[in-house]
């Protein structure tokens, strides 16, 4: 991932704030070139801390949230409102607080849904989530997805992004822009998530995240690891891939990595 651009902050408050103000320079550069964006939100605590400085950050009416698509990287397969589902925390955060149009919120099925949860309905929730997709996409797109203005990933220690784990039949999936994801290593066992192919449809891929626990999987990723053991490494935007980090999760990168912080 030699290509990939990254940013090192002093602190996890500070990156999220400037991720915030950075998203949106990005939408609203967007929205003046093409009249409507799209974004790709995370959950975690950086995703979500995000999402908090956005919604307090008096540059959040620059946006016109009316004319954003918003979608996920992946969402627990959990009942609606449940506080671990990743929209529901992206609503409390910042959706609940903005002018959206929610026709424009693309949120992947809750398991108390319309496709019910037995071993079944995850895979049909990945199915419709997919058709979502494939009708959003316009002929520009060339492929079944949007090309995604911003897709935002957080990671985890050992590698994993989205819902997408190491070694896991989703790491594999070469045709299918979304899968279920069963037997998860980490709760809740089911979830819905994009692929990599799909991920690799963004415009921009930008990967957030923070503190020392991440910072092998950083610099495994970024030194060209392979993505069946490290998924993060497959994630990549088709026209930049960025790196927002602490200096804990970067302090296992090499100097070049590593400009001087003010």
């Amino acid at each position: 991932m030699t290509d990939a651009q990254v940013v090192v902050y002093p602190g996890a408050d500070l990156l999220a704030a400037a991720c915030a103000a950075r998203l949106v320079t990005r939408l609203v550069d967007v929205q003046a070139a093409k009249g409507s964006a799209s974004v790709v939100l995370t959950g975690g605590g950086t995703g979500i801390a995000i999402l908090e400085q956005l919604r307090r950050s008096p540059a959040r009416d620059a946006v016109d949230w009316s004319r954003l698509d918003v979608y996920w990287g992946d969402e627990r397969f959990l009942p609606a409102g449940d506080p671990e589902r990743n929209e529901t925390q992206a609503r409390a955060a910042l959706l609940d607080h903005v002018p959206v149009d929610p026709a424009r919120v693309h949120a992947m099925a809750a398991s108390d849904g319309e496709f019910g949860e037995d071993a079944e309905a995850a895979e049909a929730a990945a199915a419709a989530y997919a058709e979502v997709l494939a009708g959003r996409a316009v002929p520009e797109d060339h492929g079944p997805v949007p090309a995604f203005d911003v897709l935002m990933l957080g990671l985890g220690g050992e590698g994993h992004t989205a819902s997408i784990f190491p070694s896991s039949p989703a790491v594999y999936e070469t045709r299918r822009p979304v899968v279920a994801v069963r037997n998860s290593p980490k709760p809740p066992p089911t979830r819905v998530s994009l692929t990599l192919p799909a991920i690799r449809r963004a415009n921009e891929v930008w990967l957030v995240t923070t503190g020392e626990a991440k910072a092998d999987a950083v610099a495994l990723a970024l030194a060209g690891a392979g993505e069946v053991q490290l998924p993060v490494a497959g994630a990549r935007g088709s026209r930049r891939t960025l790196w927002l980090l602490d200096r804990s999760a970067a302090s296992k990168l090499g100097r070049v990595y590593q400009p001087p912080l003010s």
